[in-house]
């Protein structure tokens, strides 16, 4: 990723971490984070954490965390700070530690037993959170809001007509949106607590067994529709390419095996309208993500990219938005397929 400063002294000592071995994970779009390996062999997780999100949505991670923890489900830890605090400010940056979790992440999913393996970890998490009453302090409205983004992609083209880079871009946005303007629409969901951003790389697996262990990166935890939350798993976990790469195609084995995970846990979770709703919810959140890429290819201000592999955020959001557009495609070839696979699941 564009290289973050390391963590300066001044934040090594307040968290008494100056003796530590830090490994910087290079995974993430938002927060950077860094693996801290202490003296006495204890592991934890250091994040100098992105303002876009309150301060105070610590409360609700510890809230939540908690929670879960009460349930049998496990996740990373806030560890407070010496003063007793859930984050460090210094020097204009805010700071977290949390508990480590052993295991490995993926980018990608190998084969459809990681796929069933995360689906049945997603619905248990979806479970044990279905009865917390909480009010969150991060509502995250509009996440998920497909016509704002596609507006904004708009907005982008319009206003960003001299980049050095549109003449590449037009053509694709106009892709995602006549795309867009084929989406089927999703019937209307009940909001529940769900993670917010299920991607594959938010999920940690025994590395040996290849069951999952638990969802990281917890900022993203509000109400939404469930089936918004789904869309985008399926829309991750069943593209054994890549965000970066832009041949993308969607696996039916690996949507059939995540829908056959998550059903075994969560089977009278959601209602059959929503069971019903799944291929057309992942097919959305393909075709919004793909708008996001697209619009920040022109205005390169939100998502992280790789200065090792590109020589710009823009052309690297720009793959990104490929990417997801030929997954979109993918996904409309098989249409039919996704569809037999959740009736199947209906049925049972």
């Amino acid at each position: 990723m564009s290289g973050p400063t390391p963590p300066p002294i001044s934040v090594l000592k307040a968290l008494k971490l100056t003796d530590a071995t830090l490994t910087r994970y290079e995974s993430g779009l938002i927060n950077d984070t860094w693996r801290v390996d202490m003296p006495d062999g204890e592991r934890l997780v250091l994040q100098r954490l992105n303002p876009i999100f309150p301060v105070s949505i610590n409360d609700d991670i510890e809230l939540v965390t908690q929670h879960l923890k009460n349930k049998g489900v496990f996740t990373p830890r806030l560890v407070p700070t010496p003063e007793g605090e859930l984050t460090l400010m210094q020097s204009g940056e805010r700071w977290r530690l949390m508990t480590f979790m052993p295991g490995i992440t993926r980018d990608v999913l190998e084969n459809p037993r990681q796929a069933d393996e995360a689906g049945s970890m997603l619905a248990r998490f979806h479970l044990a959170l279905s009865d917390l009453k909480h009010t969150f302090v991060n509502a995250r409205l509009g996440v998920h809001d497909t016509p704002m983004h596609l507006e904004t992609l708009k907005g982008a083209l319009a206003k960003y007509n001299h980049h050095a880079r549109f003449d590449e871009i037009k053509p694709l946005a106009n892709a995602i949106l006549e795309i867009a303007a084929t989406l089927p629409e999703l019937p209307v969901s009940a909001d529940r607590t769900v993670h917010g951003d299920p991607k594959i790389s938010n999920m940690v697996f025994n590395e040996i067994t290849d069951g999952a262990i638990c969802l990281v990166d917890l900022d993203t935890i509000a109400p939404m529709p469930i089936i918004l939350e789904l869309g985008d798993a399926f829309r991750s976990w069943c593209n054994p390419k890549g965000e970066d790469n832009k041949d993308a195609s969607f696996s039916v084995p690996f949507f059939r095996a995540a829908v056959t995970g998550y059903a075994r846990e969560a089977w009278d979770f959601l209602t059959e309208e929503e069971w019903q709703a799944l291929p057309a919810a992942a097919l959305t959140i393909t075709v919004e993500l793909a708008a996001r890429f697209a619009a920040d290819a022109l205005v390169e201000s939100h998502f992280g990219w790789d200065s090792k592999r590109y020589g710009s955020a823009s052309e690297h959001n720009q793959i990104r938005a490929e990417s997801q557009v030929s997954l979109a495609q993918s996904i409309r070839t098989q249409w039919s397929a996704m569809e037999d696979i959740v009736a199947a699941r209906i049925g049972c």
